[in-house]
């Protein structure tokens, strides 16, 4: 028995019934991310002695019959979540050296829960990216190869690290945040599954905020299942943030088993958008045909603002950024820079410590908020957002949950699109509009490209119904039986 094959369930079946040690697991996987993370970049920060010392309390636990959901379960944190005594660097110069000292809710919840935490993870620095290329701590490298061609290849971003983590089998979970597709899309790179919930339905108290509005914690896993039971330990109200939605926490991973015959499932006209890859419309059309052997009925849908929702989203999330990022002045905490006086120190600190996209999408976000054109641009993004929402409650009185393509491609090769920041940003075509509306969507893995590459299928529900997210996303991937590989993980010989 490979323990790093083992999915999150399996795992925690295994440890129930005695077949191996929280300690033997988490080692496996701490063998793994030594072999590994050295190529991959996917931890900023392992924490060994933590995690060991995690599993010897989890296997505690179970010979007292005291376990918990997640009990001995090693997973990666995205380092974007404060996790107290642990360095959160956000993948910033600016929080290099940050130690908080405080938990996240989230991930105060899955210690809770037993979980054991390997280190945090890469992404793009203040999770601005689609490629995990921003980050001030090097390029995370996906583990996932183009057939007969070693070049390596991004995994997405903001979550990148956390889904390279779990696709190379450093880890059996992760946690990722989603603000325009950050989970979705790299999920979809690294074929692997992930999931955007509700806005509200996780806590964003002490995750570092990149847009308020839009921020949401979200599981990454390498199936759905995994992915309901780390949801099911994420989730829950939290009086500590404002946002957050005073709802019961269903059980996910009992929707994934439902059956699907009857529902309603939309397909957007507008997502047919042109010059679309043959291979992804394909796959879109493959996964319409599942559904419907499965008794769901298809029906035609139109979200006619689709094509305004990548213009309102970097409108509102730079401005958002704008306003977050202020608190980086080098006089509370973080890098600081001597100056001649407070400016100066201000501005050395900021351009030491920021990189060019995060600079970016500060000046971008400070020139729509600005006098004279916060009316023109600013405001006119929110309006045009409530339209986006407003599509979406319109669709959902004549469907249950909505199928699209989770990417306009498979992963590309590093050094690939990076010269132009439009270019980039078309990477998330597919993803904002859910996250604009608040809306769960999940991605998984439902077939592969001609180069052998993972291609992503997403599902977006209505609002804080998860569980039928979870039960048309569980069917499509009982229909699509993908298997396959990474180049690299924790089996390989790298």
């Amino acid at each position: 028995m490979i323990l790093t094959d083992l999915t999150l369930a399996q795992a925690r079946e295994g440890l129930r019934a005695k077949k191996f040690s929280a300690r033997a697991l988490t080692e496996a996987h701490l063998a793994a991310i030594e072999k590994l993370n050295p190529r991959l970049h996917a931890f900023i920060t392992v924490t060994p002695e933590l995690a060991l010392a995690q599993a010897d309390a989890a296997d505690r636990a179970y010979a007292e019959g005291e376990a918990g959901s997640l009990t001995g379960l090693p997973l990666a944190i995205k380092d974007l979540f404060c996790t107290e005594g642990v360095r959160t660097t956000a993948a910033s110069h600016i929080l290099g050296n940050f130690i908080p000292p405080y938990e996240s809710t989230v991930t105060a919840k899955l210690k809770d829960a037993g979980a054991v935490f390997l280190g945090k993870t890469n992404l793009d620095e203040f999770a601005m990216g689609s490629s995990n290329m921003t980050s001030a701590f090097g390029a995370v490298e996906n583990p996932w190869k183009r057939r007969g061609d070693d070049t390596p290849l991004v995994p997405g971003g903001s979550s990148g690290g956390s889904a390279a983590a779990v696709a190379a089998r450093l880890a059996l979970g992760a946690t990722g945040t989603d603000t325009g597709g950050s989970i979705r899309q790299p999920a979809s790179f690294c074929g692997i599954t992930g999931i955007k919930p509700t806005y509200g339905r996780c806590s964003r108290y002490g995750i570092i905020a990149f847009a308020s509005s839009l921020d949401q914690a979200g599981p990454m896993a390498r199936t759905v299942e995994d992915c309901a039971i780390l949801l099911g330990a994420m989730a829950g109200f939290d009086p500590k943030d404002s946002t957050s939605a005073e709802r019961a926490v269903p059980d996910f991973a009992a929707a994934c088993r439902r059956d699907i015959k009857g529902l309603r499932i939309g397909v957007p006209k507008e997502y047919a958008v042109p010059g679309m890859p043959d291979e992804i419309a394909a796959l879109w059309q493959r996964g319409r045909d599942w559904l419907r052997a499965a008794g769901a009925e298809l029906v035609e849908i139109s979200l006619p603002h689709t094509r305004y929702a990548l213009a309102t989203y970097y409108i509102v999330a730079p401005a958002e950024c704008s306003s977050n990022l202020a608190r980086y002045d080098g006089v509370r905490f973080g890098r600081r820079e001597d100056g001649a006086d407070l400016i100066e120190m201000y501005e050395r600190t900021r351009a030491a410590g920021f990189g060019d996209e995060v600079k970016r999408r500060i000046m971008i976000g400070t020139y729509v908020l600005s006098a004279g054109y916060y009316d023109a641009y600013y405001l006119r993004a929110q309006k045009v957002r409530s339209l986006i929402l407003g599509d979406f409650t319109n669709a959902f009185a004549g469907c249950d949950a909505i199928l699209t393509p989770t990417a306009p491609s498979a992963a590309f090769a590093q050094g690939e699109k990076m010269d132009d920041p439009v270019t980039m940003y078309l990477n998330d075509v597919f993803t904002v509009p859910a996250s604009l509306a608040g809306l769960p969507a999940i991605s998984l893995p439902a077939g592969c490209d001609r180069a052998g590459l993972p291609l992503g299928l997403q599902v977006i529900g209505k609002p804080f119904d998860e569980e039928t997210v979870f039960a048309v996303a569980a069917k499509i991937e009982a229909m699509a039986g993908f298997s396959a590989s990474p180049t690299l993980h924790a089996g390989s010989s790298a």
